[in-house]
């Protein structure tokens, strides 16, 4: 039984479900500050650095789809920071606006205990548009990406930057 389904963790699930959903809404700022102002890209920036604490709590407790989509939306909001092609960052700003509600609806149905809702949320056709849009970075390299799954780093050590097949290895642990 992972951590996020014990009954004896419920406070701990609980306290992790309400700071998300805290965190959801300074994510959602951080892109309305960037739509408002596209050349300030420290906007996705912060937007990495406040999902990732999603992230690892999110591991800790065992819930590791919210994990891996939380470690996705970090890798595009760094990697997204480092680019000036203003048409692809309207899309980003777009697909994060939809992490962060796929996020807090993942988090709701772990809050209410909804099992059968978390499972039926179609996450696939989502999955699909994040590796579409990581490909568009594959050539940016960014120390602060390195990929974390399952407690140890994909595609070698820590040091590594994020390579495109250590994102292909976190679309894969989605089903892609």
């Amino acid at each position: 039984m992972e951590m996020i389904d014990d009954p004896d963790m419920k406070e701990i699930v609980d306290e992790f479900c309400s700071e998300a959903l805290t965190l959801f809404d300074q994510l959602e700022e951080c892109l309305n500050d960037f739509e408002d102002d596209p050349s300030d890209r420290s906007r996705l920036e912060l937007f990495g650095q406040l999902i990732d604490r999603i992230m690892g709590t999110a591991q800790s407790l065992g819930a590791t789809e919210i994990a891996t989509f939380c470690e996705l939306g970090k890798i595009i909001g760094y990697k997204s920071s480092q680019t000036n092609d203003a048409p692809l960052l309207n899309v980003v700003a777009a697909i994060l606006f939809d992490a962060v509600d796929l996020l807090r609806k993942m988090i709701k149905n772990v809050q209410n205990r909804d099992q059968a809702s978390l499972q039926s949320l179609n996450t696939q056709a989502f999955v699909k548009r994040l590796k579409w849009l990581s490909d568009k970075f594959k050539d940016i390299d960014r120390a602060s990406c390195a990929a974390e799954v399952s407690g140890g780093i994909v595609g070698g050590d820590a040091q590594d930057n994020m390579s495109q097949n250590s994102i292909d290895d976190l679309m894969a642990s989605l089903g892609m």
